[in-house]
């Protein structure tokens, strides 16, 4: 070991006249721990809100959308024949959407229509894990009494009062005629499933029926309004678009989840940012009590600098001491601040203590995903100011003239 660490070392351990100082040291490494622990919980939360409100987000919406700009898709067998072959692409499902009014014996409402085939893989993966009553399975359901069966989530069949085996009736617009005349076409359907996915708007608004079903009775018969994709890797998601787009060519429109929720993406994302900012001010400000203490340091410690000088130590060599010192404190901080973000993202994820509103957040605990990168970033960012706030005191402590100290 160099006489640099030798010395760096020592100068943090106390002796009675330095007491003060040892103090100040600790509360400094202190500081920079609490902002460090602080913002890995806080990064932690953040990503585990935005991995929940993005999963809930497309819980029953597309992940990437084919649409025909000018009508209905007729050829849409062949079409998924070629997106599945795409790479990233897992599967991929037909779908009709429609407008219209709900209504049964206790409510109304308004809501969006989604026929989709319920044997498809992918239809059934999504609704796997948000069915809480009745089968998927029913939507497949055939009687000449009705029209068909749907699925409704919680906070429809709340309002309109509904449970499974009730009757609801649906009236849509419907474009018939030579002249395409608006008119109306009135039908009667079973609840067979109620879904919950946590999402406002999806619970309260989306009602699923068959493909087969809608098809017929939005008469769409062997056209669909599009298709929905799904994917391997969300993270894939604009490279799996861009390959859409020029294999379809320029006849049909693809979009994917971020572009039709862009505002929700965007606003999330600034929000993480902003947290971010705002703590690594905090670790900021632990860490540039540095500047005082090692200023303190430097005052007290000025003969010795003289003396090291005269014994032929080079100026870079003293600012590499006041700098290793800095530095030192500034890991320990650091890395217990890891351990404490570590260990609290870990009870948190463990023991759900933390409750929120789930009518508000769709979720009853604070969701944690504490991830590798940010513990790493959290690390360097904490040093790097940490060593900043070493620059100044060890470059005071280097130009120290040892005949200047002596004749003091």
């Amino acid at each position: 070991m160099n006489y640099e660490w030798q010395i760096a070392l020592r100068y943090l351990r106390a002796r009675r006249r330095d007491a003060f100082i040892s103090i100040t040291t600790v509360f400094t490494a202190v500081g920079v721990m609490l902002g460090v622990a602080a913002l890995i919980v806080v990064l932690a939360v953040m990503r585990g809100f935005e991995i929940s409100l993005r999963q809930r987000i497309l819980s029953l919406t597309p992940q990437v959308q084919i649409l025909n700009p000018i009508g209905a898709i007729s050829d849409y067998d062949a079409i998924l024949a070629r997106v599945n072959q795409i790479k990233g692409v897992t599967g991929s499902d037909p779908f009709i959407v429609g407008q219209g009014m709900a209504s049964s014996m206790h409510g109304l409402s308004g809501v969006f229509v989604r026929g989709v085939e319920p044997a498809n893989a992918v239809v059934a993966d999504r609704f796997r894990n948000y069915v809480r009553d009745g089968s998927l399975a029913s939507l497949t359901r055939s009687d000449p009494a009705i029209d068909g069966t749907i699925a409704i989530g919680t906070t429809l069949a709340a309002k309109l009062k509904a449970k499974i085996g009730d009757r609801v009736n649906l009236v849509v617009p419907i474009m018939a005629g030579k002249d395409a005349e608006l008119t109306t076409r009135t039908g009667h359907f079973v609840v067979g499933a109620i879904f919950e996915t946590g999402v406002v708007l999806v619970d309260r608004d989306l009602m699923f029926t068959g493909l087969g079903g809608a098809q017929k009775f939005f008469g769409r018969e062997g056209r669909v309004d599009g298709i929905e994709v799904q994917l391997s890797n969300l993270d894939e998601t604009t490279a799996v678009t861009l390959a859409l787009r020029q294999a379809l060519g320029k006849g049909f429109s693809v979009s994917n989840w971020m572009e039709y929720n862009q505002a929700a993406v965007a606003g999330f994302e600034l929000l993480k940012r902003v947290y971010a900012i705002v703590l690594l001010m905090l670790i900021g400000v632990a860490a540039f009590n540095l500047v005082a203490t090692l200023i303190m340091v430097v005052m007290e410690k000025r003969k010795d600098i003289a003396v090291l000088m005269a014994m032929g130590a080079t100026p870079a060599g003293v600012r590499r001491i006041f700098l290793l010192k800095g530095l030192i404190v500034g890991s320990i901080g650091t890395a217990a601040g890891l351990t404490i973000g570590a260990v609290g993202c870990s009870l948190l994820a463990r023991y759900h203590f933390i409750h929120i509103e789930k009518k508000i957040y769709g979720i009853a605990t604070l969701p944690v995903d504490a991830s590798p990168l940010s513990f790493a970033m959290v690390a360097a960012a904490s040093m790097t100011l940490c060593w900043i706030a070493a620059v100044y005191p060890a470059r005071q402590a280097a130009r120290e003239l040892p005949v200047a100290i002596f004749r003091s």
